[in-house]
């Protein structure tokens, strides 16, 4: 078997089953994966979730993940974000001919690992190889579902005026750990990626308490945008204080440098929770008591005042309106 992918890989013939015995499927082998059947068939009742994500990223490999880990967690996190338990996944790739199998071997190690740690299952996929030059290097899909119990409803539109806005640790660090590795920068403090599967720590919020009203995950566009989106869909004005939102100061040093807003750099293991403010201590407390929330803060509160729209107490004193992030900031972040 060559070294390196070539298009005979995406063929379908003897090497695209070379490929996939050798390579993909021996680390992600499970009872419904191993049929190799069009589709898999599993037994479930209740409610569903169904999500998909694409995940162009650029560099492939970067400080505290790679593309693989990066593809599982983003789509396990937007299933947990609607309180749903993350089952299965499906795995898709689109891999430029000419990349080294040594790295193909490293992002299906790297999914393996995370799978194993979310407990998830990848069920069914899809690989495809193109020409040198039609794409960079490997660009992955992955689609999730998940159940969700009958007495969750957790949604973008549920935020009530009262509730409190807990953020679940420092933002910025995906981001930043992108644009390092790419640019080639070096900081006196590390900055690596956040990026992490959060149904562990869902799952525990939930049975600390069934008011959870919003969960949203801050990536592209960062903390404002989301929260700009949450205001939109639940007709509600936030209120954030800048004095609370926790930022590394590897990520604050990064933004100062280069002119960045940390408020719209994205992140891949953080979570936005809008609760009930009767049970806010239980739920922040579920949230430290998880690996990924060690840094969990409550950032601010939801208002009936100047209805979608996001306001920011500055560590000066004064307030300023904080706007969506306009344009692309950092391409290819995720």
């Amino acid at each position: 078997m060559s070294e390196a992918i070539i298009l005979a890989h995406g063929s379908g013939g003897r090497l695209s089953h070379e490929l996939m015995e050798r390579i993909l499927l021996p680390p992600l082998a499970n009872p419904l994966l191993d049929k190799l059947d069009d589709s898999a068939v599993f037994e479930s009742s209740g409610y569903l979730a169904f999500t998909t994500d694409s995940y162009v990223v650029n560099p492939i490999f970067f400080p505290g993940g790679d593309i693989g880990k990066l593809s599982i967690c983003g789509t396990i996190n937007d299933l947990a974000m609607s309180g749903a338990k993350p089952l299965y996944l499906s795995l898709s790739l689109i891999i430029e001919e000419g990349l080294p199998l040594n790295e193909l071997k490293l992002i299906i190690q790297s999914i393996k690992a995370t799978t194993e740690k979310a407990g998830v299952k990848i069920i069914t996929g899809d690989t495809k190889v193109v020409n040198k030059g039609q794409t960079d290097k490997i660009f992955i899909n992955t689609s999730g579902i998940g159940a969700i119990s009958p007495n969750i409803n957790i949604s973008g539109s549920n935020a009530k005026v009262g509730d409190d806005i807990i953020l679940s640790g420092t933002i910025g660090d995906h981001g930043m750990a992108i644009m390092s590795q790419r640019e080639g920068l070096k900081f006196e403090i590390s900055v690596e990626s956040d990026c992490a599967p959060l149904n562990e720590m869902v799952s525990q919020m939930i049975l600390a308490s069934h008011k959870i009203h919003s969960l949203r995950d801050p990536t592209r566009g960062g903390l404002a945008t989301t929260l700009n989106e949450l205001a939109h869909q639940s007709d509600v004005g936030i209120v954030i204080e800048e004095t609370k939102i926790p930022i590394k100061e590897g990520v604050r040093a990064a933004c100062e440098l280069l002119g960045f807003d940390p408020l719209h750099i994205a992140n891949e293991g953080k979570l936005i929770a809008i609760v009930d403010p009767h049970d806010t201590d239980k739920i922040l407390a579920s949230i430290k008591s998880n690996q990924y929330g060690k840094d969990a803060a409550i950032i601010g509160e939801i208002t009936d005042a100047h209805k979608g729209k996001v306001v920011l107490k500055t560590k000066f004193g004064p307030s300023r309106l904080v706007d969506m992030l306009t344009g692309e900031l950092l391409p290819r972040i995720c």
